[in-house]
């Protein structure tokens, strides 16, 4: 036993004590360290993505890049507007407003062409995304005005009143599903074990877990920037990922203890359950990590973020496993070594047996195991027809970048939102056109933008005004030094509407080749919300192939290198793909359309979320290599130990069923918690997750993965067999972790 769990093992079984003081101190440290140096969060920058990145860069350059604007909304409680008491409302906000360090201007207010709303806009110092963190003095002063004015509502919304209000939601959100999914995680880990001490085990260690990745996250976004979602991640796949190894380690240990009937010690059964789950632990842990490092490869500071997040958490379980596990199986080992005895000598006295092993599989799973048994040939052809009839919706999948539109309306700023463009529906989307030339050229271009404005404003796409407001020609806007011209657009339909997407490719492939396009030397290009979108969505597809090209070879190399076969490579990355088209089918079927919003509580965007595809085809695929390495390491050790191949699928199976059905029980219970939250995008990616383990863990490792190994038969392992040795030879005879007694 030369391999490094076993020895991190050793280690840990001889130094109880000290391990698991190490393993707590190594957790205290990185939370100390992360705190210290403090989050790194991503800037406007890190978010550039095509033509509307480099359009934004160009302003930028400029000084004329977009600001975090503030909305303030003054309406009457009932009936028509009383414009003195709005009148004094006005004044009163702008000069608290412009008596705030965080604002640079107030504009002059604004009424609505129906004359109920009093507008005044307030634009905030800053970059555009550091507004969500100064805002609340805004969202106070305005409070404060409102209660001053109790005639009329004094109300606030913008892009960072707005993302405060979904950061917000998301932490209420996030506690929601820790209350769902600990005690149900809790509940089904005392089901297993039937130890209140055994099932707290599990979650003591992913939650430590969880802890010491948060505190190496924010040390990490010094090198990587944060881009906010990393923690959601890693709460998320932390808990379901260190529940899981935790649990793949107990179920093998007791199995061992159970099977030495008293002849080993706590330390060599810790030992032996190093050498066979510790190994199916790492080798897991290490598809996990090798197969989210392909999000990297999409050049996006998300899926970066994601990545870093994952990665993190996933290296600390497997960490955790190794280390302070084997210690706390020794202590409670040792006590239960204590207590037999005395529990003996009680069942003796009251003339009970010894209680029975119970058998690896129950009438349940033994019923799922049947038919591959029975019939494989026919099992596999129904159980694939199946899993792709779930894929099939896939064919139709819409992708999609949810703005602020999509948010959820219990946020108080997006209720505001929908008054704020019921009102002045130009404020809904802005194109921003961006021109970069020579200073001699500077007349000449914001000549040309002011023609392109004057066209667009032509065209029923586009709304009657500029800069947000009705009635104004259009007005460009020119660096200091001449080279950089902005001209803003505003369109009167929301970000993801066709109207919307339409007006940017009249904006890119008419109006601009028709204007400033046909001046020599110029560069263009346009941002805004649905230039963001649509490049975002761009950029991801071409990044795709790439991306899921390596994710495949990736798998398939893990899978050879764990195995030593080039079959159960292939089979692996097959069944994969399978269980994520499947739970992607799903997905569609569900969040697509709209028959499902009242069952699930959203409302449809008639997409699915750009990223959530990707991410989790890509999460997908190291979270089946958990089962599937399980799965496969007994089936292996059964070969080993002398079976036919035949009989090493059953045994396998059998051994595997249960521990791998619980921990999907865990999986499922802690991404089915994300259905229960706000995000749509939150939603997506919960439901798809939960929904894949679950088909995961029943249909392919019970019904489509037996019957493709018992057809496959010795050929399952070319090119090479697992080596027989003819019996078992794990349990030493001697040594520092002999026998007890």
């Amino acid at each position: 036993m030369r391999q490094l769990q076993v020895r991190m093992a050793r280690w840990s079984a001889r130094h109880a004590g000290r391990a698991i003081a190490g393993w707590f101190a190594f957790v205290v440290l990185c939370l100390a360290a992360g705190i210290t140096v403090g989050t790194n969060q991503a800037t406007t920058e890190d978010f550039w993505v095509g033509e509307a990145g480099r359009a934004e860069a160009m302003a930028t350059e400029g000084g004329l890049q977009r600001e975090p604007t503030e909305r303030i909304l003054i309406r009457s409680r009932s009936g028509p507007l009383d414009m003195a008491a709005a009148g004094s409302a006005a004044q009163d906000v702008t000069e608290r407003m412009r008596g705030l360090p965080e604002v640079e201007s107030v504009a002059a207010p604004v009424r609505s062409e129906d004359g109920k709303v009093l507008l005044v806009s307030v634009t905030m110092n800053g970059p555009e995304l550091e507004g969500r963190k100064t805002v609340v003095p805004l969202l106070e002063q305005t409070a404060e005005a409102g209660a001053s004015h109790p005639d009329v509502i004094v109300e606030e919304t913008g892009s960072p009143a707005i993302s405060k209000g979904v950061n917000d939601q998301r932490g209420e959100d996030l506690a929601l599903s820790e209350r769902i999914s600990l005690p149900v995680t809790a509940l089904t880990l005392l089901v297993v074990f039937g130890s209140v001490v055994m099932a707290g085990v599990p979650l003591m260690l992913a939650l430590s877990s969880i802890a010491a990745a948060i505190g190496l996250s924010m040390v990490a976004s010094h090198v990587m920037p944060d881009a906010g979602v990393g923690t959601n991640l890693i709460l998320l796949i932390g808990l379901a990922v260190g529940v899981d190894y935790t649990l793949f380690y107990l179920k093998r240990e007791r199995e061992e203890r159970a099977r030495a009937g008293g002849r080993l010690s706590s330390e060599a059964l810790v030992e032996l359950a190093a050498a066979t789950a510790g190994r199916a632990i790492v080798v897991s842990g290490l598809a996990v990590i090798v197969s989210t490092a392909t999000l990297y490869l999409a050049t996006d500071v998300i899926f970066s973020s994601l990545a870093t997040g994952t990665i993190l958490v996933v290296a600390v379980a497997v960490a955790s496993s190794l280390t302070a596990l084997p210690a706390l199986l020794v202590k409670i080992g040792r006590r239960t070594e204590r207590l037999a005895p005395r529990k003996a000598a009680r069942r003796a006295k009251r003339g009970k047996p010894a209680p029975a092993v119970k058998p690896e599989t129950g009438r349940v799973f033994g019923a799922l195991l049947r038919p591959a048994r029975t019939r494989p040939g026919l099992t596999l052809c129904l159980s694939v027809l199946v899993m792709l009839g779930l894929a099939a919706p896939a064919l139709g999948l819409k992708l999609i970048d949810p703005g602020k539109d999509t948010f959820s309306r219990d946020i108080p700023a997006m209720q505001v939102y929908d008054r704020l463009t019921g009102s002045f529906p130009e404020l809904l989307v802005t194109h921003e056109v961006v021109a970069r030339s020579t200073p001699e050229q500077a007349p000449r271009v914001k000549q040309a933008l002011v023609d392109l404005g004057r066209r667009a404003q032509a065209d029923p796409l586009f709304a009657e005004g500029v800069e947000g407001t009705k009635g104004t020609g259009p007005t460009v806007r020119t660096s200091p030094d001449g080279r950089i011209s902005v001209l803003r657009l505003a369109v009167p339909y929301p970000a993801p509407s066709d109207e919307a997407i339409e007006s940017l490719v009249h904006l890119r492939q008419d109006h601009i080749p028709a204007t400033v396009g046909q001046l020599p030397g110029v560069e263009t290009g346009v941002s805004g919300d649905v230039a963001r979108g649509q490049d975002y969505v761009a950029h991801e597809s071409d990044k795709l192939p790439l991306v899921i090209g390596f994710l495949l070879l990736m798998t398939f190399l893990m899978t050879v290198w764990a195995f030593r076969s080039v079959v159960i490579g292939i089979v692996g990355v097959v069944l994969n793909l399978l269980s994520a088209g499947a739970s992607l089918g799903l997905l569609v079927l569900v969040f697509q359309g709209t028959w499902a919003e009242g069952l699930l509580a959203f409302d449809s965007l008639g997409a699915i979320a750009s990223r959530v595809p990707l991410f989790l085809v890509v999460i997908l695929f190291g979270l089946s290599m958990d089962y599937q390495v399980f799965v496969v390491s007994r089936i292996q050790e059964a070969r080993q130990n002398g079976m036919s191949a035949r009989e090493a699928v059953v045994e396998g199976i059998n051994r595997s069923a249960k521990v791998v059905t619980s921990a999907a029980i865990v999986m499922v219970t802690v991404f089915g918690a994300f259905v229960a939250l706000h995000l749509t995008e939150m939603k997506q990616m919960g439901f798809c997750l939960a929904v894949a383990v679950l088909l995961d863990a029943v249909i392919i490792r019970l019904m489509v993965l037996p019957s493709v190994l018992l057809l496959l038969g010795e050929r399952a392992w070319w090119p090479g067999r697992p080596g027989r040795r003819g019996g078992r030879t794990e349990i030493p005879a001697a040594g520092p972790l002999a026998e007890v007694g």
